[in-house]
């Protein structure tokens, strides 16, 4: 028994005859006829019952029937959806996101939902750590995570697409020492306390790896996963911080002395990943699309001004 010749039964039932039902499909009668004695055949079973040219439906040819009708409906409501699947009338997209990363994805996905406006937009809000692990299980399909030293290794396992690249600067209180400084050195900070970030952040690897380097471990005043919330806390002296400057470009003028990290001079790299070899979803594609096609990747680095 398949589709077919379920479509050819209900059509014989509903059209009151072999003839009629074969002008419905576009197909001969001895076609109809086959296809009818074929599904009885497999069935074992009597469907209709034949008088001359009229036919009776039999007990069972009512539950095959019945049970015709909703399969067949079935089948059009899934093609139905995988239609609107493919045509991204519905569907959703799991895409995990830094904090960090709103400012420089919100007018992708805002063009994404300009041009999808169906499309569920289901964002998975953590840090590097967090987003990673999530892919790997299948819980999100793409992400952003910050391409550094330290996850070097992960690029074996992940395709990626650059997103932003933005140089790492010091956030320091306004009266700090090296207030009006273009630039400072990591090293000038060792006696400084630093305000870090949420445990899952990998900016937290990033400058662990850089103070060590330059011969000092951080001494850690406080943490928090918000970067505005995190500035409050450098702007009333509770210790200094390392953010992007695409980040620093936002703050407020006159409330804080902010310097481009020199020796090392470190960039906050961020690319959309996903899992390598895996089956991407239709709306998932599209947001692939679209961050090819939008253009070079962003840049953020200009002489400071704070």
């Amino acid at each position: 028994m398949d589709l077919r010749s379920l479509r050819y039964f209900v059509a014989v039932v509903d059209q009151q005859g072999f003839s009629r039902a074969a002008e419905t499909l576009h197909v001969t009668q001895p076609t109809v006829s086959k296809m009818i004695a074929q599904l009885e055949q497999s069935l074992d079973l009597v469907l209709l019952e034949r008088t001359g040219k009229r036919f009776t439906v039999t007990d069972a040819g009512q539950v095959v029937l019945a049970r015709g009708r909703a399969l067949l409906a079935m089948h059009e409501e899934l093609n139905v959806e995988l239609a609107d699947l493919q045509q991204l009338r519905r569907g959703e997209l799991r895409l995990g996101v830094t904090q960090q990363a709103h400012q420089p994805l919100a007018p992708l996905l805002a063009a994404y939902h300009r041009q999808y406006p169906d499309v569920e937009l289901k964002l998975f809000e953590d840090g590097t750590q967090a987003i990673e692990a999530n892919l790997r299980n299948g819980t999100l399909e793409m992400g952003s995570l910050l391409d550094y030293a330290g996850n070097a290794h992960i690029w074996t396992e992940f395709d990626s697409l650059p997103l932003v690249s933005s140089p790492l600067c010091v956030l320091a209180p306004l009266a700090s020492p090296w207030r009006g400084r273009p630039k400072i050195a990591l090293g000038e900070l060792a006696d400084s306390p630093f305000i870090f970030y949420g445990a899952s952040f990998a900016l937290n690897d990033i400058v662990t790896d850089a103070c060590a380097a330059a011969g000092f471990q951080p001494k850690i005043s406080g943490r928090s996963g918000q970067w505005d919330f995190v500035a409050s806390l450098v702007r009333l002296g509770v210790g200094v911080a390392i953010l992007p400057q695409l980040f620093c470009d936002t703050l407020p003028p006159g409330q804080f002395s902010i310097a481009q990290l020199t020796e090392p001079a470190l960039d906050w790299k961020l690319r959309l990943a996903w899992r390598r070899n895996s089956h991407l979803s239709f709306a998932a594609r599209a947001w692939l699309t679209l961050a090819r096609t939008s253009g070079s990747v962003p840049t953020f680095g200009h002489e400071l001004s704070h």
